[in-house]
Formats: structure tokens, C-alpha cells, sequence
């Protein structure tokens, strides 16, 4: 048996034979996590994370986990201009991302970094925000983005070139492949090469 072959046959299929264990140690991409939950009659809804601890706990114990409902404070949609205080509890809303786009650009766009900023400076000033974005935007130019958990695809993927100068797409997605058919961690790793 070839390598490819075994990238195809080595993982198990998603059913609710598996142990929450044996789930975890294997990657599976959200549209499989959310075909099993479907076919199981469990609820979609949520990122990847949280599919896929909803599924582990289904497969442990046989019920949907209990449902949690965050409820967001109602947004009070007020003129923003740069001497308004940031709110407790800021929340998106199209008024904010319109006075941001007027006063920074069209290239303005919330990221979790300002996101997190804004939340936890409920007080300050808009024009704070502004400076605060700006300073974000330079900050990232000159340091490495760090990619959330949940795009492990996009993680491997830029580790494989960060240690391959040279190779090929195809060659970073066939090691990618055959990474997330075996059992453990799905990070790049330099013995993922003997596939090519």
C-alpha cells in the first residue's frame, strides 16, 4: 500500500461508533462536523470549536450538550463623532463601521485585535479608537498574524513554507493531507515530507 492509499483508508469515518478520544485525535473539516450533526439531530450553530466539543460530548454520553445563549445587550444606535465615549458592551453595527470607513477609509474593516481594543477601553474616546486602529494596522505589518485556532489548514500551510523555501502548493497540500489522516496533532512537521 502506496501512501496515498493509506491517507485514504487510515482515518475513521465520522459516526457515533467513535469515542470522543479517538474523534479528537483526527481532523475533520466543518462540513463533515456539521453533515454527522444533521444526521444526529443536533444543533449546527457555532465555529468550528464549538461543533466540534459538541460532537465529543454526543459521542461520551449519547445527549446534545446543554444549550448556552449569550444574550448581547440591545445596541443603542446614537450619532458616533470622535469625542463620543466608546460603550460599555460594543457591539458592530453599520453606524460604527460607517464613521469608521468615513474617518479612516474604505480600507477600514473591524479585526478581533481592534474588536478587543474597543471592548476593553469602554470609555475613551472615538478618536482613541482611531489612533488605536491606526497603531493595530502598523503593529501587524511588522510582526508575524497569528491565525486563530480553528484554520488549522491555513497554520500547517504557512509552517510548511516558513520550512520549505521552494516547494509547491501541491507539495504543502499532499503533506497536508496525509498530516490529518493520522491520529495527534495536525501541525507541520518535517518528518510530514516523507509523503513526497
Amino acid at each position: 500500500m502506496n501512501v496515498n492509499e493509506k491517507i485514504m483508508t487510515d482515518r475513521p469515518h465520522l459516526s457515533k461508533t467513535l469515542d470522543s478520544g479517538t474523534f479528537r485525535s483526527f481532523y475533520y473539516l466543518k462540513e463533515e462536523l456539521i453533515r454527522f450533526c444533521r444526521q444526529e439531530g443536533l444543533r449546527t450553530a457555532g465555529g468550528k470549536p464549538e461543533v466540534t466539543e459538541r460532537i465529543a460530548h454526543y459521542l461520551d454520553t449519547g445527549e446534545e450538550s446543554a444549550v448556552t445563549v449569550r444574550r448581547r445587550p440591545p445596541v443603542n444606535i446614537r450619532e458616533v463623532t470622535e469625542d463620543s465615549p466608546i460603550e460599555e458592551n460594543f457591539v458592530c453595527s453599520e453606524a460604527r463601521r460607517a464613521f469608521f470607513k468615513e474617518k479612516i477609509g474604505e480600507r477600514f474593516r473591524f479585526s478581533v485585535p481592534f474588536l478587543n481594543w474597543l471592548r476593553s477601553n469602554a470609555g475613551k474616546s472615538y478618536k482613541d479608537a482611531i489612533q488605536a486602529y491606526l497603531s493595530i494596522t502598523e503593529e501587524k505589518k511588522e510582526r508575524r498574524t497569528e491565525i486563530g485556532k480553528q484554520f488549522e489548514y491555513n497554520t500547517y500551510i504557512r509552517d510548511f513554507f516558513g520550512d520549505n523555501k521552494g516547494r509547491t502548493l501541491a507539495d504543502a497540500i499532499k503533506c497536508w493531507r496525509y498530516k490529518k489522516s493520522i491520529p495527534g496533532c495536525n501541525k507541520y512537521e518535517r518528518t510530514d515530507l516523507v509523503v513526497l
